[in-house]
Order: structure tokens, then sequence, then C-alpha cells
């Protein structure tokens, strides 16, 4: 894989996975998180060419700098995988301004933050790949205790079909697409503000390596959306081509019976 690719939220989970799975494919990473420590082990391990550029993506000036470092020492940049993020438990009538802001800001504003900084370099070549990682609760409501980060899956999910279409007819080969898991085996529900769950011990709890090489072959087959799971497609269809979607959220998963 001859690619440059950028992947942030790199320390942990997904993003440090992806990385591996890609530097072990021959590609340049560029491994972008706050934690050094732990970004500096993936460094290590994803390909002789890895490197680490600790930041918080939250800053947009900091993200500039993610692309300035990037261009600096790889002279361009591929693909761009936005996968910096953070969950939240609490219900819809819980929540705070504080509660909603930082979900905006963690995974939406960073987001933008990161297509905003890249893209006037895919421009200039007339190529690249933006990658948004979201969530299946960015399009199926399945579990309401996270609820704002839900919401602001939906807000990513917007953003990047909006992006695609301003894109498609001037830059048709600069790809952006959503990227869509469920349920990942990682601490991503442990680190959720206001705690929750172990992602790790909830039901049909997806290995990590599974959703790396499913984002791994997006990444070399780009398009405009892709599931973890070939299943996630077709329980997307079916409740957004429902008569009545509260039918379907009367049933299971969204119900424990």
């Amino acid at each position: 894989m001859d690619k440059v690719i950028v992947v942030t939220g790199a320390s942990s989970g997904i993003g440090a996975t992806l990385a591996r799975e890609v530097g072990q494919m021959g590609a340049s990473v560029v491994v972008a998180a706050r934690r050094e420590a732990e970004l500096q082990a993936v460094a290590k391990e994803s390909g002789a060419n890895a490197l680490a550029i600790v930041a918080d993506v939250t800053r947009r000036e900091e993200v500039k700098r993610i692309v300035a470092q990037s261009l600096a020492r790889f002279g361009r940049i591929d693909v761009w995988v936005n996968n910096a993020g953070r969950g939240l438990s609490r219900s819809v009538e819980q929540l705070t301004d504080e509660d909603l802001d930082e979900m905006m800001l963690v995974n939406v504003k960073s987001a933008l933050y990161g297509i905003q900084a890249v893209l006037p370099h895919m421009k200039e070549r007339k190529r690249g790949h933006i990658i948004n990682v979201s969530s299946m609760l960015g399009r199926i409501p399945f579990a309401s205790v996270r609820s704002a980060y839900s919401a602001s899956k939906h807000a990513l999910m917007s953003l990047t079909a909006n992006l695609r279409v301003d894109l498609h007819a001037a830059f048709p080969d600069i790809h952006v697409s959503s990227f869509l898991p469920g349920v990942v085996a990682t601490d991503f529900g442990l680190n959720a503000r206001h705690g929750g769950p172990d992602s790790r011990a909830l039901p049909y709890a997806q290995p990590v390596s599974e959703v790396a090489q499913a984002l791994a072959e997006l990444i070399e087959h780009p398009r405009a959306e892709a599931y973890s799971r070939p299943g996630y497609q077709k329980q997307v269809a079916d409740y957004y081509s429902a008569e009545d979607v509260a039918m379907i959220e009367s049933r299971p998963p969204f119900v424990n019976r």
C-alpha cells in the first residue's frame, strides 16, 4: 500500500489498530493523539516510516500542525482518517450544555478541523481520501443512553455527505467516506463521559482487528459509506424504509425483553 495515511485518535482502539494494519501493508503512517507514550508505542508497531505527532485535535491550530509536519516528512497526504472521538452516557432529559458541547467539539468539530486543514493540499493535487469514522448510532438510535453521542455522529454524517456532494463535480478523485462500526471490543465505553459499560463485555462486540481490516479495505477501495459488518447496512435500510420507525423502535435491540 503506497499511501501516506494520517490517523487521528491513534493512541488506542480503532485508530491504533488501523495504524498497525496499514503500516504492515506498507503504508507510511502518521499517528496523532494526545497521549505521547501510548502514541510512540503505536508508531513503533506501524512500520519503519511511522511518524507520531502529539496533538489535541479539538484545537484547530494543532490540527494544522499535523498537516504541516506530515507534509514536511512525507511530501504528501493521501488519506486522512478522522477517527478521534468520545462517548457519553446520558439520556436526552439529563443532558447539560457541557455534555452537548463536548460531544460536538470532540466528535464533529475535530473532524471539521481535519477536513479544512487537509483539503487545500488535496485540492492542489486533485486527489485524496477523507474518511470520517462515524457509528451505527449515527444512523440508528439503538442506545438512548448515548443520546448526545448519537446526535454528534448524525451531524458528522451530514457534514460528510455535504462535502462529498460539493467536491464531486470539480474534484472527482477526492473521495469522502463515512465508516460506520457498531459495538467494538475496545475500552471506548469505560472512557465515556459519565462512565459506561466496558464495550469489550457487551454482546456482539466486534473484534477491533476486524473493524480495522474493514477500514483498511475502505482505504484501498474508496466508496461513500462502509460498514464494519455486512449486516449493518441492511439494518439501516430496514429502519428507514419502515412505514413508521416507532414500530421498529418498540422491538429489540431498542428495548430489552
